[in-house]
């Protein structure tokens, strides 16, 4: 899909990734558009961008935290994120997985469809390679949650991400789609929803708010029409603490 030379390294661990991760079925494909497109999805933790990965359908690049993608950088990012609010007790495990895990990290997002993410004055570096995918016909898979609470099924969104859209119609001319994505692993499987427009003559503050906030609803929409299932929240809990989808 890129040309880019993949590692060994990387092949190997994508096969047993593929080989043990869960098969997902796919449902609502038909909404996405021939054209590219944002999709956005929940984070599920890490099942959103290994399912997406491995299962969604055509062309696309998943929005990655540009700090996996640096071995140095990657021991803080790591712990700060998925392992900070462990008990105290285990917390000296975690601060050391989080290094062991660093090598692996830095092979599978560098090889991986990946834009690095990042949140300091290296984001126009962000949305260049978003632009330059999106006009060779690729996708972007984005999971925008961030640890503010929204309702039993998401955590609220970071907004910056609609932002693509406006900086490729100024170079295309063209109002890009965002689609909703809902990842359910207990049900094994990604589900489509029907795309928002993004609409250009808008102001940009009030696009954020009216994408974000059809979108959020969208996927909770999509969330409560399956059957009845554990959702696996944004937030690294035990699973017993899993929401309910209704």
């Amino acid at each position: 899909m890129t040309g880019k030379k993949t590692s060994l390294a990387y092949k190997i661990i994508k096969f047993f990734v593929w080989l043990f991760y869960p098969k997902c079925t796919v449902e609502g494909a038909e909404n996405l558009p021939e054209e590219p497109c944002i999709i956005v999805g929940n984070h599920a933790q890490m099942n959103g961008p290994i399912a997406c990965e491995l299962y969604f359908p055509g062309k696309r690049y998943i929005w990655c935290a540009g700090e996996m993608m640096h071995l140095k950088e990657v021991p803080a990012y790591a712990y700060q994120d998925f392992w900070s609010k462990k008990p105290k007790r285990s917390r000296w495990f975690y601060k050391l997985l989080s290094y062991i895990i660093a090598p692996f990290s830095a092979c599978i997002f560098n090889n991986a469809n990946t834009v690095p993410v990042y949140h300091d004055t290296r984001i126009m570096a962000t949305f260049k390679s978003s632009l330059k995918h999106l006009e060779e016909g690729a996708s972007l898979v984005i999971f925008p949650e961030h640890d503010e609470p929204g309702n039993h099924i998401l955590c609220r969104f970071q907004d910056k991400f609609v932002d693509t859209a406006r900086m490729y119609y100024k170079r295309s001319g063209k109002a890009l789609v965002f689609v909703p994505l809902y990842v359910a692993p207990e049900l094994k499987k990604l589900v489509i929803g029907k795309p928002v427009q993004y609409r250009p003559e808008e102001p940009i503050a009030e696009e954020r708010a009216r994408i974000c906030g059809e979108i959020h609803a969208a996927i909770t929409e999509l969330a409560a029409a399956q059957p009845r299932h554990r959702v696996v929240p944004y937030k690294n809990v035990p699973g017993k603490f899993y929401p309910y989808n209704v």
